[in-house]
């Protein structure tokens, strides 16, 4: 696993905590962090033993996106290939949050910029510090929304909300983009990482292949036929219900006390 102080990573009773740790630069992503980050999101993937995925951000902010501080025009040389660091990058990190069946909450405890806000976006719940804002920055600079930003803000919000938001750059805060479905909630600033543990810690506790089914229906149900997404209902339960979290929950309904979960 990619070793780097620029991710803490931590893991508690199942959680595994994952925190950007570039304050001085409001934790904007460099190669070294974008590895990092890759590598404990394959870890998730990888350990059974981790159940859920919490991501903030150390500081006073969450992510400002891109570090642009080695890509100065006024040094010369040739333009780069942002598409390249696309591919590289961002894509494998959003695609790794997106395909994980296990639930990823992520804190926004500050300002989310850039690909920092559509990573948040692409998390399966959010929660963010009311202070908090999300900014689509990238007209700022003359370009296109990435990490998914396009594709999240025109399925959740539709086109005049996503294409107002990516063309003005206007910041978002956190209370309107709960209102908006955007985000989970918004929370009092010194709650934020409390209850955003207490999520993380429950839902680690829970059924973890039911979480993960879920995830996977949900995900699939914005491409799919109600009869595509009816045979995948089908076929996801009867995978549920073949678990070892299936039959405590059972067992623990009939019996009148809380279920124990292995995730198995």
């Amino acid at each position: 696993m990619h070793q780097s102080d620029t991710v803490l990573v931590t893991m508690d009773h199942g959680v595994l905590r994952l925190t950007l740790n570039r304050p001085d630069k409001l934790n904007s992503f460099n190669e070294e962090m974008h590895l990092a980050l890759r590598a404990a999101l394959q870890r998730a993937h990888d350990d059974a033993g981790v159940r859920a995925v919490l991501l903030t951000g150390a500081g006073r902010g969450f992510c400002a996106g891109q570090d642009l501080g080695d890509r100065d025009p006024r040094k010369g040389g040739p333009a780069p290939d942002l598409g390249h660091t696309l591919e590289t990058f961002y894509n494998p990190t959003l695609r790794l949050i997106r395909s994980l069946e296990k639930p990823v909450i992520c804190a926004v405890n500050g300002v989310a910029a850039g690909a920092g806000a559509n990573i948040a976006f692409a998390c399966d719940i959010v929660l963010a510090a009311r202070s908090a804002k999300f900014i689509q920055a990238f007209s700022k600079i003359g370009l296109i929304p990435d990490a998914g930003g396009s594709w999240s803000l025109a399925r959740i919000l539709g086109e005049p909300r996503a294409k107002a938001l990516a063309m003005t750059a206007e910041p978002l805060m956190a209370e309107r983009a709960a209102d908006w479905g955007l985000i989970w909630k918004a929370v009092d600033d010194d709650q934020l990482i409390g209850e955003a543990e207490t999520l993380a810690r429950s839902l680690a506790e829970g059924a973890t292949r039911g979480l993960g089914l879920t995830k996977r229906l949900i995900q699939a149900a914005a491409t799919n036929s109600l009869d595509d997404q009816l045979d995948m209902e089908r076929d996801c339960q009867r995978e549920a219900g073949r678990t070892a979290d299936y039959a405590e929950g059972v067992t623990a309904f009939l019996e009148k006390r809380k279920p124990e979960f292995s995730g198995r």
